[in-house]
């Protein structure tokens, strides 16, 4: 006998009628008529007989009886526990993240974020931009906060704001103001990898003029870049968010020719997003803008 089969037959069973049984089952009579004739044509004997006061069981369906109402009370108890692992189920919001937003975006919004979802779990991913890419293609990320530039067209880009790269300089470093790309390579420029977003439009701008840095070191997470400066290994060009995290450890200086660079959120067009991971989107959203503002003039609305 079938699932199904067995459902119909402890409906009547217990409503005693064919129609009291597609009461208790919400469906038609015809339904469970049929249902009822599907499973005696394939057992090859009858389940129940039709006496003065309804439907009543067999020689062969009082024998199946207490296997049926046993596997019956199995099944309620399985429904009981799916309904309530339905109702206190703990939700998961996977996030990736470009390295440079982990500790100045990602981290506080995810506190911001645990204590007005305790029940929601977040799993984080720090890598860089192909890799985030191809994680939300698979279906292991739900979405990432990452440097905008092309992605493939299965993949939804959403545009936070822009912003200007800016040069991180030596805490003792004499100049206060704007520097040039021209000073920068004449000071131990760090570079950035070509391949990278930030990178790409440092290197098209360092062609457009025909400068080569002094330094050979090509260097693709940005904090690392920083680190060096840090180290007295020359000078750097950083987003704002890895700026952030070491403005009382670097001189912080505009770059006199703007080098944009945008964020933005990147999710499959396909793939809708659950109430919790657009919640967190929002609180990044707002972590993001809130840098902004405590660097306005070096960003602007994208």
């Amino acid at each position: 006998m079938r699932l199904r089969h067995i459902e119909i037959f402890q409906a009547i069973l217990q409503a005693g009628t064919i129609s009291g049984a597609a009461r208790l089952l919400n469906v038609s009579q015809p339904n469970v008529s049929r249902v009822l004739n599907h499973a005696e044509q394939q057992l090859g004997f009858a389940l129940f007989e039709r006496g003065a006061r309804g439907m009543v069981a067999t020689r062969e369906g009082r024998r199946l009886i207490p296997e049926v109402q046993e596997l019956y009370i199995h099944l309620q108890a399985i429904g009981s526990l799916t309904e309530q692992m339905r109702r206190n189920r703990v939700q998961t919001v996977r996030l990736g993240a470009a390295h440079a937003f982990s500790q100045m975006v990602v981290a506080p919004t995810m506190v911001e974020f645990h204590k007005q979802e305790a029940r929601v779990n977040v799993e984080l991913v720090t890598e860089h931009f192909s890799t985030l890419c191809q994680n939300i293609l698979q279906d292991q990320l739900d979405f990432a906060l990452v440097f905008g530039q092309q992605v493939p067209a299965a993949l939804l880009a959403e545009p936070l704001f822009q912003a200007y790269m800016v040069a991180v300089l030596p805490k003792d470093s004499p100049q206060n103001g704007p520097v040039s790309l021209e000073w920068l390579c004449s000071n131990n420029l760090l570079m950035m990898q070509q391949q990278d977003p930030l990178g790409q439009v440092l290197h098209r701008a360092l062609r457009a003029k025909g400068l080569t840095p002094m330094s050979s070191v090509y260097i693709k997470t940005y904090s690392v870049i920083a680190d060096m400066v840090l180290a007295g290994g020359g000078a750097g060009i950083v987003d704002l968010f890895t700026a952030h995290r070491y403005a009382d450890m670097l001189k912080i200086v505009p770059i006199e020719q703007p080098l944009p660079f945008e964020v933005t959120l990147i999710s499959r067009r396909d793939n809708p997003q659950s109430h919790a991971a657009l919640q967190l989107k929002q609180l990044m959203k707002n972590k993001c803008w809130e840098i902004a503002r405590q660097n306005e003039g070096l960003f602007h609305a994208a």
